[in-house]
Formats: C-alpha cells, sequence, structure tokens
C-alpha cells in the first residue's frame, strides 16, 4: 500500500525538479538589460521640495520644527496617534511654510503618544501654478 504513495511523492517531486530546472534556462537565456543600470535619468533625481521637519516628543505634547530650504511653499500638518483607545487623535490645522521660513507646530494627547507625523503639501502660488495661462 505503501508503494503508490511513494511513487505519486517521487512524480511529484521530478516534476517540480524539471519546473524547476526550465524556469532556471529561461531566467539564463533573457537578454541582459542594453542601458546602464547606474545611469541617472532627469526623473530620478531628488525633488526640491519639501521642509526638513523633525518632531521632539516630551511626555503626551508633540512640537515640530520645520524649516524650508527649497524655494516652493510647503503646507505641512502635524498628526498625532495616541496610545489609549479613549484618547483622541489630532491633526493640526495646515501651515505654510515660505521659502528660507521655519515653523513650529505643536500638538498633543492627554496621556502618551504613540506615535507622531508631519505631512508636506505643496502650494500653489499664483505665478508658479501648473497650468496657468491663457490659449
Amino acid at each position: 500500500m505503501r508503494a503508490p504513495h511513494r511513487r505519486a511523492a517521487a512524480f511529484v517531486s521530478a516534476a517540480a525538479l524539471f519546473t524547476g530546472l526550465a524556469v532556471a534556462a529561461e531566467v539564463r537565456a533573457a537578454p541582459a538589460p542594453t542601458e546602464d543600470p547606474f545611469a541617472v535619468t532627469v526623473a530620478e533625481q531628488p525633488d526640491t521640495f519639501g521642509a526638513s521637519c523633525r518632531a521632539v516628543v516630551q511626555g503626551s505634547r508633540v512640537t515640530a520644527y520645520c524649516h524650508n530650504p527649497f524655494p516652493d511653499t510647503d503646507r505641512v500638518r502635524l498628526h498625532i496617534e495616541c496610545a489609549r483607545w479613549w484618547d483622541v487623535d489630532t491633526d493640526s490645522a495646515p501651515v505654510d511654510v515660505a521659502p528660507t521660513a521655519f515653523a513650529q507646530v505643536t500638538g498633543r494627547c492627554w496621556k502618551e503618544v504613540r506615535a507622531a507625523w508631519i505631512t508636506h503639501q505643496p502650494v500653489e502660488t499664483p505665478g508658479r501654478a501648473q497650468g496657468a495661462g491663457g490659449t
């Protein structure tokens, strides 16, 4: 009675082995990339947007310090997730950080802070808005 199970197991093992060999042969047969993998295209260059922010947690209070070294205004918001289930998570009002400007955003929980993070949003200025202009 064990012979049919052993034959089936041997068949499944052989099928898996041949399938693996076939896949390996296809991978080896794939053409090599023609372009230089270390070449940097324009799309891969870093963006020149976004204030540099750090969040400091002191007990139940969170303070975000942001500095914008870039020429476009950055709208930042502080988000706080509280540790206790009954404590209300908070999101600050948006604060615009102009070029070369500094901003400080604060928030708090009633008890412990679980997490805090800052989000960024570009602010379109009238002279630099995309799609602006007449037809």
